[in-house]
């Protein structure tokens, strides 16, 4: 009889423990596609990678990736020049690569060698904008790309290189727009200085496009230093900047603590997402601040204003959404058109939140996609592709920015899942 017994008892607990292991399995919903533990370049040959390695242009540690975006085939990823030593600023890998592909520089190579400075001397403590760009092709350093409707990269160039170090400006913030079949570039426009804030930075580009009414593009690229957003329109070749209050940090909200680090930022409007066309034809546009727990939404009508948005009657047609709760500091966030759901990165939780906007915004309703303390460490920027999947990349920065990598971890990831998938068992179903 007690025999049985043991055996029952030992048989509950093997069933249990299966049961366990099967739903953490089943609770791991985002796949991991791509991980390196340092990143590595598809040089043009071994002498090349060798030279860049002697003169310093190529320091291993030092080559970070932070955006990305999906457009076809292809996978871009952003490097921002954080520090000397950046190969390449835009890159992409095929999403048929392996697990830890070489990133090839986009459009190519000579496009993202830092220029030298011109011949006529002209530096950037000289006063006003420098530009020392050999073209309009090069980048110098972007944290974010958009693909958008009309198969067009939008690359959002800070030109200020090795920021963490000896930060060199090597021209105003720009937009490049490049035609992603031909690999070209199609226009290059630089912020008017009149735009810039002392603290003014740019890591984040929104594109506000539909296809057959390409011309008609707006972008919003949100200042997390300079607390307002700039607008530019593709029609009118035309910059402006919109300020409010919402695009502040809150004070509240500053401290973080990730991956046994802790610290503070006063980052402001950071986060954006455009939602889908309404009955009016406008479209709301979704933002946050980094440093910040709420969200908040305009009309894009507003935004694409010049005169209105910039006059003190427009200061009402901003709307609190609500507040995500505790913690919930995130970076990017990203509207799904098919499903009406605002996917977010979620710093603090190491994870992935989301959001289903027919819902009022509160704690109750958002949904925690995916969270794991190794694969999704600072997971700091996200998008849906065309195919309803998801990808968010990791990469560890305040362990960057505040004390060393481990080059024997596995540091960067790219991970993915289908959204109808990810999204079960969340309020966001």
């Amino acid at each position: 009889m007690r025999s049985n017994i043991d055996s029952i008892v030992a048989f509950s607990l093997l069933a249990a423990a299966f049961i366990a292991i099967v739903a953490t399995v089943d609770a791991v919903k985002l796949k991991e596609k791509f991980k390196w533990r340092e990143v590595e370049y598809d040089w043009p040959s071994q002498e090349a990678k060798q030279e860049a390695i002697s003169s310093g242009k190529y320091v291993a540690p030092n080559n970070l990736p932070l955006g990305l975006e999906r457009w076809r085939d292809k996978l871009f990823i952003t490097v921002p020049r954080w520090k000397s030593g950046v190969a390449a600023s835009l890159t992409f890998v095929n999403i048929s690569d392996g697990s830890s592909p070489l990133l090839r520089p986009y459009p190519n190579w000579e496009a993202n060698q830092l220029p030298q400075p011109n011949d006529d001397g002209k530096k950037a403590e000289d006063g006003g904008s420098p530009n020392m760009l050999k073209d309009n092709n090069t980048i110098i350093s972007t944290f974010r790309v958009r693909a958008d409707e009309c198969d067009r990269l939008w690359v959002m160039d800070t030109g200020l290189a090795d920021i963490l170090g000896n930060p060199t400006p090597y021209a105003a913030p720009s937009l490049a727009i490049f035609d992603l079949y031909s690999d070209k570039l199609i226009r290059r426009h630089y912020f008017p200085e009149s735009l810039l804030k002392e603290d003014s930075f740019f890591a984040n580009v929104i594109i506000d496009a539909e296809r057959g009414d390409c011309d008609n593009a707006h972008a919003y690229m949100p200042d997390l230093g300079g607390y307002q957003v700039l607008v530019y329109s593709f029609k009118d070749d035309k910059s402006w900047r919109v300020k409010h209050n919402f695009f502040h940090f809150d004070p509240l909200s500053g401290d973080y603590n990730i991956g046994g680090i802790n610290f503070q930022w006063t980052d402001g409007v950071f986060g954006m997402a455009v939602g889908k066309r309404l009955r009016d034809g406008s479209r709301p546009v979704f933002f946050h601040a980094f440093s910040s727990t709420k969200e908040f939404m305009v009309s894009n009508r507003i935004l694409q204003n010049e005169t209105y948005s910039q006059s003190p009657e427009s200061y009402y047609d901003y709307k609190l959404m609500g507040d995500r709760g505790p913690n919930s500091q995130s970076s990017a966030e990203f509207y799904d058109a098919e499903t009406g759901i605002i996917f977010y990165t979620q710093v603090n939780k190491d994870g992935v939140g989301c959001w289903n906007t027919a819902k009022p915004l509160t704690p109750d309703t958002q949904g925690l996609v995916d969270s794991d303390s190794d694969a999704l460490v600072f997971p700091n920027d996200l998008k849906v592709d065309t195919e309803g999947n998801l990808w968010v990349l990791s990469d560890r920065l305040p362990m960057f920015i505040f004390t060393s990598l481990d080059p024997a971890e596995y540091n960067y990831r790219i991970l993915t899942g289908h959204i109808k998938d990810i999204i079960k068992g969340t309020p966001c179903e």
